[in-house]
């Protein structure tokens, strides 16, 4: 009887971009050899951008190079990094060398709040989001709901000022509507129309409506690469969320001397990243970013932000960057935050239109 034949496996290549840790490999000389797709996304450089390039010249190591140079390997948990031209990262910091090969080294970077949230993950973010989800209805119904009971009391006895006690109503008939259309849109699971789009006519008209209403008072500069080609995106959703991003940047800016928005679009080369767990690799290099100079994220929810009921101001309903996320992922591309050296910065990476 003929013995079966070998099933072919996935190569190495394979396997080394498909891997889930963040992986650099090193050279005696601490040049980049190889990166993963996972290390791509952590780091916010391409593997093109990194080949050939030192180290130090891509992020800063956590330990002094006497340690590391020890032949031994080395460990550093929980501890931060810095990623040059980029955000302080806290990570799980590990160096191992290659046996045989003296000098080379495998590099690997687990993300720390990641790393800390392993064991039920799921569980609490759900618990926290079903949670604040109920919170906040109670909250925002209950109150708009108490002035239709008054009003509607006052109508029964006859009261003298129905006009507006009839606007009052409608008022707050229109808040819980409007409410009840943001969770709608948070919850949308339907297919987007995605499209070859001019990003130019979009970006233009963000910046006009955001300049004639919500950031009338604030600077708002203008960055656009000038060759940027067409992206497959929904123009709606895009719009919606170049809106949401700049009104977001206005609202942090309230008590901020001389406020300053930028809006900037670029085009990134060899940009490939995956758009989340289990997501087939795939290019982004269509850059879009809305950064202000005002204080950035709270720190205890910088790493929340995304997650549904977080906000850092007290009026808001932690909606708004989940719906970004949503929207950005929705056209297979993902959103980054950022807070360094007095910047903040929310950036956009999406696929480029095909040919």
């Amino acid at each position: 009887m003929p013995q079966d034949a070998p099933i072919a496996g996935p190569s190495f290549a394979e396997l080394f971009a498909a891997m889930p840790v963040a992986v650099l490999i090193l050279d005696p000389e601490e040049r980049v050899v190889h990166a993963n797709a996972a290390c791509e996304l952590l780091l916010n450089h391409s593997e093109k951008s990194m080949i050939g390039q030192r180290l130090h010249s891509i992020l800063t190591p956590p330990a002094d190079d006497v340690s590391r140079r020890s032949g031994h390997g080395f460990a550093a948990f929980d501890t931060e990094v810095r990623v040059v031209r980029g955000p302080r990262l806290r990570v799980d910091y590990l160096e191992s060398m290659i046996a045989d090969n003296p000098g080379w080294r495998i590099l690997t970077l687990h993300h720390a709040p990641t790393a800390r949230r392993t064991h039920g993950v799921e569980r609490s973010a759900g618990a926290r989001a079903a949670i604040g989800a109920a919170a906040m209805l109670a909250h925002e119904i209950k109150n708009p709901l108490s002035g239709i009971r008054g009003a509607a009391q006052l109508l029964e006895g006859g009261a003298e000022e129905s006009p507006e006690l009839t606007r009052l109503i409608t008022t707050e008939v229109d808040r819980i509507t409007a409410l009840i259309d943001l969770m709608q849109d948070f919850t949308d699971t339907r297919p987007m129309k995605l499209e070859s789009t001019n990003v130019y006519p979009l970006l233009e008209h963000a910046s006009r409506l955001a300049l004639t209403g919500f950031a009338r008072d604030i600077q708002l500069e203008e960055r656009f690469d000038p060759s940027l080609p067409p992206a497959m995106i929904d123009r709606d959703a895009f719009l919606q969320i170049l809106l949401n991003l700049l009104k977001n940047a206005a609202e942090a800016l309230v008590d901020t001397p001389e406020p300053r928005i930028t809006l900037s679009a670029a085009y990134r080369h060899g940009m490939s990243v995956s758009s989340g767990p289990r997501q087939v690799r795939r290019p982004l290099p269509i850059e879009i970013v809305v950064s202000d100079n005002g204080p950035g994220a709270p720190e205890d929810i910088a790493d929340h932000l995304f997650e549904p009921f977080v906000s850092g101001k007290p009026e808001g309903k932690g909606l708004g960057l989940p719906l970004v996320d949503k929207l950005v992922r929705d056209m297979g591309g993902i959103v980054q935050y950022a807070h360094e050296e007095g910047v903040t910065s929310f950036r956009l990476l999406l696929a480029r239109a095909t040919q």
